[in-house]
């Protein structure tokens, strides 16, 4: 039976990104000439409402005030709204760079669905010692295998060799670990699970862009460490 419940290997951090601002679009940059021609317009119909002023009954103040304000606030809006789509895409424009830095590297993900070809890895956290009885389930819900261990507080790494319980090699698929443990006096303890594997692709159509580990999508802010490779 070659499973294998031992301290994870060395991590170290994320790989930067360098950030690429992306340029306004099509759709922006003629919303921006469109107010400006509106604004000119509006100036040209002012002056020549002003020029045209009835002497016996004047453009009221207050209503002048008003349709100041009022354009100058719509004016104001488009202007934000204009820079507010600049800065969503900067911000897609670093996510896809984000994601692309992650393409072959093995990292460690919230979830428990592994895919086991030779051998499917998952980090499991224990927040005090327990003992844990771990099962893998496969994706038709049979149970493949099932033990128990004694788990320090702290990270450890699970490694499964597709190995039942009985012995019996099971084949290459998906595959599901729960732990649940129980502490010295009995009572329950919560058990998170980490799937490991490496960013095989990136999907950059999707927003924000999805990471591919082991047949399952995950997006960045679901990576909690990238594991350094080691020499067996």
């Amino acid at each position: 039976m070659a499973v294998d419940a031992t301290m994870p290997t060395p991590v170290v951090s994320a790989p930067a990104a360098a950030s690429d601002s992306s340029s306004k679009n099509q759709t922006s940059s003629n919303a921006t000439a469109s107010i400006a021609n509106n604004f000119q317009t509006f100036l040209t119909l002012l002056t020549t409402q002003l020029q045209h002023q009835n002497p016996l009954d004047p453009l009221d103040t207050n209503q002048f005030t008003a349709q100041l304000v009022q354009f100058a606030s719509v004016e104001q809006q488009m202007k934000q709204n204009d820079q507010l789509a600049s800065l969503i895409n900067i911000e897609k424009g670093t996510l896809a760079t984000q994601a692309l830095a992650y393409v072959g590297n093995t990292v460690a993900v919230d979830g428990s669905k592994a895919s086991f070809d030779g051998s499917a890895t998952w980090n499991i956290k224990a927040p005090k010692d327990t003992n844990a009885t771990i099962t893998i389930t496969n994706a038709a819900g049979q149970t493949a295998y099932t033990g128990n261990f004694s788990l320090n507080q702290g990270n450890a790494s699970f490694v499964w060799d597709g190995k039942g319980t009985d012995g019996t090699q099971w084949p290459k698929g998906t595959y599901t670990l729960t732990a649940t443990g129980k502490d010295s006096g009995g009572n329950n303890v919560g058990i998170s699970t980490e799937v490991q594997g490496v960013v095989d692709s990136v999907d950059m159509t999707a927003s924000p862009p999805l990471l591919s580990v082991g047949g399952q999508t995950y997006t960045t802010d679901q990576i909690r460490r990238v594991v350094r490779a080691t020499a067996n």
